[in-house]
């Protein structure tokens, strides 16, 4: 197991190394330039060549690479061009912001997809199966941007039920050791700003695990009907084993291995994908302040923000292959 891990970090140098080379570059395909995105109407020719000249994108494209790898290396990230902050500090401010809305959103999408895709498969054929698979293409078509205006329409807008945008009420002063508010909440004992900070979560996290709870209930539908045809789940109840260890430990255990799969790639997903629902929501995480670094073409943003989701990215895929050996013993042995 351990010379597994081993070996799967390993393998992320040249992963990382490759994706240096296409961010550095694609960045800097982009139209316009940040010394213009950042000037605005100022943007003389002058003006243009001091921001150049201050960030050194006047110099060859090579050696932009090769300075940027080598501050990359030593765990400099740059600064921010539009508040000249380290790029590393605005990750770490802004990264639990975006964890706790896509840990919130994967809660709805496996609490309510795993059961539904497993309640529709065992209804295979009647209209409770035809319904879940109708609501489940729905729900991957519909756009997160337009799901996401649509909620806070009718449940902030309209109802006044639940709050329309960040993270907590700006009247509310309370105390945060993780940047984690719900927890923060919690452990400080202030039940209050945790209540806030869960309402706050509450149409964000519906928006954003839309999709993956449309995938995920598809998957596990179509993982549960072909494990409940196997023979050994038919040999269980010709010798009469009861329906719920049929249900645990025949075909759900059997069954988990490609929902454990799309759980994490959906997982990763989120997290790099979140830049449409805080933007939406205006959540203070890195998806918004990626959205804000586009604009102002701010490179060091763009290529260290991007870098560092990819990295959780395949932390979370390393994740989910150790869990197989846990879920099923076979993929230990092997």
């Amino acid at each position: 197991m351990l010379r597994t891990i081993g070996k799967r970090l390993l393998l992320l140098i040249p992963t990382l190394f490759g994706l240096t080379i296409l961010l550095f570059f694609w960045v800097r395909a982009l139209p316009g330039g940040p010394a213009a995105a950042l000037l605005g109407e100022r943007a003389t020719p002058e003006a243009v060549e001091r921001i150049n000249e201050l960030y050194g994108f006047n110099r060859p494209i090579y050696e932009q690479y090769f300075t940027w790898l080598g501050r990359l290396l030593q765990g400099d990230f740059g600064n921010s061009i539009q508040n000249n902050r380290p790029v590393l500090e605005e990750f770490a401010r802004r990264f639990p912001a975006t964890l706790e809305l896509s840990i919130a959103a994967m809660i709805i999408a496996v609490g309510i997809g795993v059961p539904l895709g497993y309640w529709a498969a065992r209804r295979h054929g009647k209209l409770a199966d035809h319904a879940s698979v109708v609501l489940s293409l729905i729900g991957v078509t519909i756009p997160v941007f337009f799901l996401a205006f649509i909620l806070k329409y009718i449940f902030a807008v309209q109802l006044g039920w639940l709050p329309s945008d960040g993270r907590k009420d700006a009247r509310m002063d309370s105390t945060h050791y993780t940047n984690f508010f719900v927890l923060d909440g919690i452990i400080t004992g202030e039940w209050d700003a945790a209540w806030d900070a869960f309402l706050h979560l509450i149409l964000p996290a519906i928006a954003l695990g839309s999709i993956p709870l449309a995938i995920i209930v598809r998957i596990t539908r179509a993982s549960v009907l072909e494990v409940q045809n196997a023979d050994y789940v038919r040999t269980g109840l010709a010798k009469g084993v009861s329906s719920g260890t049929i249900r645990d430990r025949f075909i759900m255990r059997n069954a988990m291995l490609p929902v454990v799969t799309t759980i994490g790639l959906q997982t990763g997903l989120l997290i790099s994908g979140a830049v449409l629902t805080e933007t939406v929501f205006a959540f203070p995480g890195i998806g918004q302040f990626l959205a804000q670094a586009i604009f102002a073409r701010d490179f060091p943003v763009l290529q260290g923000f991007i870098l560092m989701i990819a990295l959780v990215y395949a932390l979370i895929n390393l994740i989910v292959d150790v869990s197989y050996s846990f879920i099923d013993p076979r993929v230990r042995v092997q």
